[in-house]
């Protein structure tokens, strides 16, 4: 798949302290990419460069094949700031109106994609709302709205979730998805981390300004993994039955087990062992670690990106 963004080695400093420190990434059109880390990691100075927000003090932003131009690229990208850029004073459908005139769109287009984007998202009623009426949660819905509106070929999110009900967190992943579907490349920045496993093809993790993991999600969960395995028996196990040096158990009552295979061993013979003592294995699989666990050791021991090399 084509590369619809290049990041080449950006820095970008402020009053002597390093924001983002050489971080390089590539992605790819059509997917969904998850920028993670911590509070104060970069992310936000990261996606206001790719932007043309700030320029950087080093390095290149090519998006699809071609040098980044704020001006000329500004109605290729969309871009939902954590903090809410929008006019309190304004009417919810004459905000919607003017942000995508500013993105290029006719006011026949404009009124038409409004219209179509409120009422599928359930804001039909809101038309006439002042924009300081709204709820968090409402003006999160607003935000997005105008975000994705001129039909943007790069949409970068930063924090899309935040002050949504359960619902309507739903509503908008639910269009992340159809977005990306339709050859939209999706930018998810966010440091909560069940949904990034819900939810993103491929992540980078960065911490202090650098970056510190970068992989396909499920390459990176594979990476971690720490030998565990859950068995599903058709009896519960005596004691006698679940020693073996191959493996320890950690954890699981009853029937199922939690077992942490030796440094040596194969799954197999957590397999062999069980049906020689006569029990029924009626599911077992690998348990690997979720990406909240690998972000807090990583972020926790803080290792360069070079000691992290994802799997082909």
């Amino acid at each position: 798949m084509d590369a619809i963004l290049d990041v080449r080695h950006l820095r970008k400093q402020f009053s002597g302290q390093q924001a983002v420190d050489d971080i390089s990434f590539t992605v790819s059109r059509g997917s969904i990419f998850g920028l993670l880390g911590p509070n104060g990691a970069g992310k936000t100075t990261l996606l206001r460069m790719i932007t043309g927000i700030f320029f950087p003090d080093a390095g290149e932003i090519r998006l699809g094949g071609g040098a980044l131009d704020p001006l000329r690229d500004v109605r290729r990208i969309g871009y939902m700031p954590e903090e809410r850029g929008l006019y309190k004073k304004m009417r919810i459908g004459e905000q919607a109106l003017y942000l995508a005139r500013l993105k290029g769109l006719s006011r026949d287009d404009a009124q038409r994609r409004a219209r179509e984007w409120f009422s599928r998202l359930g804001m039909d009623t809101w038309w006439n709302k002042k924009v300081e009426e709204l709820s968090k949660g409402m003006s999160q819905k607003l935000q997005f709205v105008t975000t994705v509106m001129h039909d943007p070929e790069l949409i970068i999110l930063d924090e899309p979730f935040s002050g949504l009900d359960p619902v309507n967190a739903n509503l908008i992943k639910d269009e992340i998805f159809r977005l990306a579907e339709a050859g939209h490349t999706i930018v998810f920045s966010t440091h909560r981390m069940e949904q990034v496993e819900e939810i993103c093809d491929h992540i980078i993790l960065v911490d202090r300004g650098r970056k510190i993991l970068d992989g396909a999600v499920g390459a990176v969960r594979r990476q971690y993994r720490e030998g565990l395995y859950r068995i599903t028996l058709d009896r519960e196990p005596e004691a006698a039955q679940q020693a073996s040096p191959a493996f320890g158990r950690t954890g699981g009552q009853g029937r199922e087990l939690i077992l942490r295979l030796s440094p040596d061993a194969g799954s197999n013979e957590i397999l062999s062992h069980f049906i020689a003592q006569g029990l029924v294995i009626e599911a077992f699989q690998e348990v690997l670690p979720s990406l909240n666990d690998i972000f807090i050791r990583l972020v926790e021991g803080a290792p360069s990106a070079r000691a992290f090399q994802p799997n082909p």
